[in-house]
């Protein structure tokens, strides 16, 4: 039979230790149960967490999982999934803030960092642009395109017209790879050139292309393709 949580000692219990220790004293499982609150018959909170873990391949698979496979898990309704829902989604909007507060070139890990929590679980192929002023501060984050598992179409003259209408100085691209390989296809680097040459005649510079995955973000910049 599982221990449940209020049979353990008060400071390994989640909510007392993080209160106690801080946050970062938390396994994953342990802060996961905290969002989940309560187990099910046989399995405490912290059992079921683990067991969420396990089954979407960690924590960043966990937050990025689908609607419908995280309620098909028992113990998982509407409640608890709107629950690991909403944490993710402060997670977007507290990068999107952090992105908006400084110059994005100072940032590059949060830059990659906001573009797979937003890109990286998508099941098909998103084309997206992060639109900056004369500073290269973020003015807003743009879905342009949404496509296949495999291919998206992006028309230049939709990116040139969004890059005017918010009067954007530069922009980054990033697109995501829903089959967890991030690197360039020939067709990306086509379309990047693309994109550059029509984004130019508007004098909007492009600084960096994404490719992202769930685990990893790949940048056309840092490999010299720009």
């Amino acid at each position: 039979m599982a221990t449940r949580i209020a049979d353990l000692p008060a400071d390994a219990r989640p909510r007392e230790k993080l209160l106690a220790r801080g946050p970062q004293a938390l396994s994953d499982a342990e802060l996961v149960a905290i969002v989940l609150r309560t187990g099910v018959r046989g399995q405490s909170a912290i059992d079921l967490a683990a067991g969420l873990l396990d089954t979407f391949g960690g924590l960043q698979g966990l937050l990025n999982a689908p609607a419908a496979p995280l309620r098909k898990v028992k113990g998982l309704g509407a409640a608890k999934y709107a629950e690991i829902a909403a944490v993710l989604e402060l997670a977007r909007r507290a990068l999107n803030e952090q992105l908006c507060q400084r110059p994005l070139l100072d940032s590059p890990a949060a830059v990659g960092d906001y573009l797979r929590l937003w890109l990286g679980h998508q099941a098909v192929e998103i084309f997206a642009a992060l639109f900056l002023d004369t500073r290269h501060q973020l003015i807003a984050a743009e879905e342009l395109s949404r496509g296949t598992l495999a291919h998206t179409s992006v028309y230049p003259r939709e990116v040139v017209k969004a890059a005017l209408r918010l009067n954007a100085a530069a922009v980054i691209l990033a697109h995501n790879h829903p089959s967890g390989n991030p690197e360039p296809s020939a067709a990306d680097r086509a379309l990047t050139q693309t994109l550059q040459s029509a984004l130019g005649l508007v004098d909007v510079r492009v600084l960096d292309h994404f490719v992202v995955t769930q685990h990893s973000v790949l940048s056309f910049a840092e490999r010299g393709l720009l």
